[in-house]
């Protein structure tokens, strides 16, 4: 099992950066760590994701050149920075431990964090 931590939300103006932590309780290197986001109203949708087994991550269309998912082994944290946000960004972002795939189906992952929140206004 692990227990997921994030931090880092809040609030930006757009084109502003913000970066999210999920803290693993040492468990970095068991479990590939992804990022999702939602809405109001809208479905949780896969955002990032990094491998435990070889450090790989995968973005999605919408945030590719723009995020940054990386990993402190030794610190057990997984961090998301988030650069030139845009208005399609405010949302509960959750982390969550489960398999990194090209798909991040959320069925992938096992155990979910509570979720910081992003706003995004000017």
């Amino acid at each position: 099992q692990v227990q997921l931590v994030e931090s880092g939300g809040g609030s930006v103006q757009p084109g502003g950066s913000l970066r999210l932590s999920c803290a693993t309780s040492g468990r970095l290197h068991v479990y590939s760590i992804g990022w999702f986001r939602q809405a109001p109203g809208k479905e949780r949708e896969a955002v990032s994701c990094i491998s435990s087994s070889d450090g790989k991550t995968w973005y999605a269309d919408s945030v590719k050149g723009r995020f940054t998912m990386s990993g402190d082994y030794g610190k057990g944290t997984a961090y998301l920075q988030m650069n030139s946000l845009r208005s399609d960004a405010p949302a509960i972002y959750y982390c969550a431990a489960g398999l990194c795939s090209g798909y991040m189906r959320t069925y992938e992952y096992d155990y979910w964090g509570q979720g910081p929140q992003v706003t995004v206004s000017s």
